[in-house]
């Protein structure tokens, strides 16, 4: 099972709102699971917790800039990720014309 931590230890130890939490987490930017009436959120999910409360907390942005600034770098992520698989496609492509030589 992952390791978790309960939204009340978060709000604890992070001295976030409960308010803002439950707005990430209806927007679907955090993923609670729920067991015997807790909700925890995995650690996997920490380091977008505390991005998500940095921008909103010292740079005082708004939930739905968040959802934007989200959405957009895990899209720089994906062609990041693309453009490393075509360029090793082009290497692999010039390796192959190589050897035919």
């Amino acid at each position: 099972m992952n390791e978790r931590i309960s939204l009340e230890e978060i709000i604890r130890l992070y001295k976030i709102d409960y308010t803002f939490l439950d707005q990430l987490i209806d927007s679907e930017l955090l993923h609670p699971q729920t067991e015997n009436s807790i909700r925890y959120i995995i650690y996997e999910e920490l380091p977008h917790l505390e991005r998500f409360a940095n921008w909103h907390y010292d740079l005082d942005v708004n939930l739905p800039g968040i959802e934007i600034i989200h959405k957009l770098l895990n899209q720089m992520e994906e062609l990041r990720n693309e453009n490393r698989r075509l360029l090793q496609n082009v290497l692999k492509y010039e390796d192959w014309e190589d050897a035919d030589l």
